[in-house]
């Protein structure tokens, strides 16, 4: 046997490998209970390996560009989730993979018979199997996309969440476990711990993590992985902690004379002292193990006593590879709270590469390949082969696909939601303000659709204006809690907890808030009971939750994120809150639509059609920008007619309308500007200035930048949007030139001036600013009356 054949170990490490090195007679595989999951551990090695191998070294490939994968990291999970589907899983349990196993699960699939042979050779190809577990674009969608490292793993934290809050409303019972197979190297993710340490999960006792502690990165041996360390953090935030260090096969060593120094010589040496004995032969390995330590001694007469065999199984008999290790460790979980299971593993367990240390993303060669199958039984030239039915195999994989099978989720229409709440709004107003009031007319104008609103913040209830809303609907948590200041005169906000409530408060984390609106946004599609999940937070933070919430998009997830207050409009706040590239998030976001309100009833009617698009098929999620700067409603200039008023609410949908028409009757202006949401005074003021001067501009107010990119598109035939909106608001008849304004990056409507291809000035913010108060910080970024004006000569001249 060469070196490089002989370190291949076995997948199974059977204690008859024990008796076989005291001279005792040897039993066949099939006497363990565990020989015929250790058949399917190895079919899905194999299979998993093979469609990576495939994607990479048999499809054409014809742009040359590497396809990828993961086998190493593949099979560091082949234990566990061989264990966990085939004897732990049921059809209420959800599971989210790690995204570099996704061929073990795909495997598995096959296995089971939901996914068929033909996509086996479609990994990483257009149209296939997605790199990393996918929701939507797998052909058996799974239960949680990952892929995003961190997110994934979170998801069933509030994925659990959300199955509560729906059980609270239904009053029907769909609690299972939620799983999490996170590899070690997620947990630098700082996503991890702003969730698990978070006090709403501390009761979750349906979630369980399972850590692939296999102690490698993409580029190294990680030196300093300190379990214990990572056992602390999660006991310290009210998790129950099991640790699957060692294998059977090593616990019986241990047990053996010498086995307490090969405890400590293992657990005490590094981690990259330990991959480098992965890479040993027996006869190397009889001379690193042992050490120079004081126990070397006793340590070689341990492994003196063993055949070759046993050692090089031994010494990667982790307890993440031993199916007694991990059935001990769930049959242990205590479901009144969290539990992170530990799970000791070998990267590339199995594997040509095991243990290499720069092994995550390589591939094996044809050569290694063809090894591998010999080491497996199984043919390289028809790598895709079931269990025959009548097989011990066979018949656990058909039992395993019986119990796991789920009735499809009944679909429920969303209830209607109003497109106005009749309102119009006089006196001083912000859009911030807005919201709570349009929320709390929502109960009284469509109780069910009011009653299907979930809002959700990190801590800034109050200072976002939900405390009015809040007062009304409580807020949920999953048993009732007194309220203690219930009779104190000066709290006007009542924080009434109760699983009745429609308010959930997560400690300051954004991203925490934009993953559990995420998962609220798929009840429709998972149970079939659509929400309308809100979600508040400081605009300047939008960006520090942007991907986990495009992440959860990419999920299936709707839902509507509310950022205020926004952009250097909150004057004394300075630089360090100001928000400057958010207004563009409309533009380039897909599934999302972005509004930018300027007026109360602008608030409403936006917010109004973004839950109306919320909870079905080819759903979109939005983005609200609102701001704290009270404004003069009478600007709005709302048609008191009814069909003029309703004219008005479609444009404000669509992405903008004429607030002020300049000019004779049916003639062109000298100008256009356009303007967005808190800077609409100074851009009517600029106008009156401008006509003093004999200058006629009219002003465009723009609600949405994106919606009204993608009528230009359209109209340009890249895509299927409608265009009217660019017809009733940009006339070619009234084409002029343009001056756009706004509180965000410049860049955001510059688009515009290609409609009718006018010559423009864009105007906004680019710089960071500092504190002050709102004429002062507008004249410095050039955004204020004067700056219009100037830009407008500029552009005439």
């Amino acid at each position: 046997m060469t070196r490089k054949a002989e370190r291949m170990s076995p997948l199974t490490t059977s204690p008859d490998q024990l008796d076989a090195a005291d001279g005792a007679a040897e039993h066949p595989a099939a006497a363990s209970p565990n020989a015929v999951l250790e058949q399917i551990e190895r079919r899905t090695l194999w299979l998993a390996t093979s469609m990576v191998h495939h994607a990479n070294k048999v499809r054409p490939n014809r742009s040359g560009v590497k396809v990828g994968g993961h086998q190493a990291s593949s099979a560091s999970m082949t234990t566990i989730m061989t264990s966990l589907w085939f004897e732990q899983l049921t059809a209420a349990d959800r599971v989210s993979v790690k995204p570099h196993a996704s061929p073990v699960l795909h495997a598995i699939e096959y296995l089971l018979g939901t996914l068929d042979e033909r996509w086996m050779t479609t990994l990483r190809e257009f149209g296939g199997i997605q790199s990393y577990p996918s929701r939507r674009k797998d052909p058996v969608p799974a239960d949680y996309s990952t892929g995003s490292v961190g997110i994934g793993a979170t998801a069933p934290i509030w994925g659990a969440i959300a199955r509560r809050f729906v059980e609270s409303r239904t009053g029907v019972a769909n609690r299972g476990r939620q799983y999490s197979l996170v590899g070690d190297a997620e947990l630098d993710e700082g996503a991890i711990w702003e969730a698990v340490l978070d006090s709403a999960v501390a009761d979750l006792g349906e979630i369980v993590w399972i850590v692939d502690l296999n102690r490698q990165s993409l580029d190294r041996v990680v030196p300093n992985i300190a379990a214990t360390k990572l056992e602390r953090v999660f006991d310290a935030a009210g998790w129950q902690v099991l640790t699957v260090k060692f294998g059977r096969l090593l616990e019986e060593l241990f047990a053996r004379p010498g086995g307490d120094a090969l405890r400590r010589r293992i657990t005490e040496m590094s981690n990259p002292e330990y991959q480098r004995l992965l890479r040993c032969d027996a006869a190397e390995l009889r001379r690193r193990l042992p050490g120079d330590g004081a126990d070397a001694a006793a340590i070689a007469a341990l492994c003196d006593g063993l055949d070759d065999g046993t050692l090089l199984a031994a010494i990667r008999n982790l307890g993440g590879h031993d199916f007694d290790a991990l059935r001990a460790a769930y049959a242990a979980i205590d479901d009144t709270r969290p539990t992170v299971i530990i799970a000791y593993t070998v990267k590339g367990r199995g594997l040509p590469i095991e243990g290499h240390p720069q092994n995550h993303s390589s591939l094996l060669s044809a050569e290694q390949y063809g090894e591998l199958a010999d080491a497996l039984g199984e043919r390289a030239d028809a790598p895709w082969q079931r269990f025959a039915p009548d097989t011990d195999a066979g018949r656990l994989c058909a039992a395993t696909a019986a119990r796991l099978e789920r009735e499809p989720a009944a679909s429920a229409s969303p209830p209607e939601v109003p497109a106005d709440l009749g309102r119009t709004p006089t006196g001083t107003g912000t859009t911030q303000a807005a919201l709570g009031r349009a929320l709390l007319d929502l109960t009284r104008v469509a109780p069910d659709a009011a009653a299907r609103v979930v809002t959700v913040s990190p801590d800034v209830s109050s200072s976002t204006n939900l405390a009015g809303w809040i007062n009304k609907v409580g807020v949920w948590s999953t048993a009732e809690r007194r309220d203690w200041f219930e009779d104190d005169g000066e709290t006007l906000l009542h924080w009434r907890e109760r699983p009745s409530g429609q308010h959930i408060e997560l400690g300051i984390a954004e991203v925490n808030l934009v993953s559990l609106i995420g998962e609220l946004g798929t009840t429709w599609s998972r149970w079939g009971q659509t929400l309308f999940p809100i979600g508040t937070v400081y605009d300047p933070f939008v960006e520090r939750a942007l991907e986990p919430w495009s992440y959860g998009m990419y999920a299936g997830g709707q839902s509507i994120l509310v950022g205020t207050p926004s952009g250097v409009t909150l004057a004394p706040e300075g630089g360090a809150h100001q928000s400057i590239t958010t207004p563009s998030i409309g533009l380039e976001q897909p599934e999302c639509v972005a509004y930018e309100p300027a007026f109360v009833v602008d608030v409403e009617w936006t917010l109004l059609a973004a839950m109306g698009r919320l909870g079905r098929p080819g759903g979109r999620s939005a983005y609200l920008r609102l701001s704290t700067r009270p404004i003069d409603q009478k600007l709005a200039d709302v048609p008191a007619d009814p069909a003029a008023r309703e004219r008005r609410r479609r444009q404000v949908v669509a992405g903008a309308y004429l607030l002020r028409t300049a000019g004779t009757a049916g003639g062109r202006p000298d100008a256009t500007i356009v303007t967005m949401g808190a800077l609409v005074p100074e851009a009517l003021a600029a106008a009156d200035r401008l006509a003093a001067q004999g200058i006629a501009a009219d002003v465009v107010c723009v609600t949405s930048a994106g919606l009204l990119f993608e009528a230009l598109q359209a109209r340009r035939g890249l895509g299927d949007g409608a265009s009217w909106i660019l017809d009733q608001v940009f006339p070619a008849e009234r084409a002029a030139p343009m001056v756009t304004v706004l509180d965000g990056h410049p860049h955001t409507l510059a688009f515009l001036a290609g409609i009718n291809r006018v010559p423009a000035r864009n105007l906004g913010v680019s710089r960071f600013g500092q504190s002050g108060d709102l004429d002062d910080v507008y004249r410095h970024h050039g955004i204020d009356a004067d700056g219009i004006v100037a830009a407008a000569l500029d552009v005439l001249a």
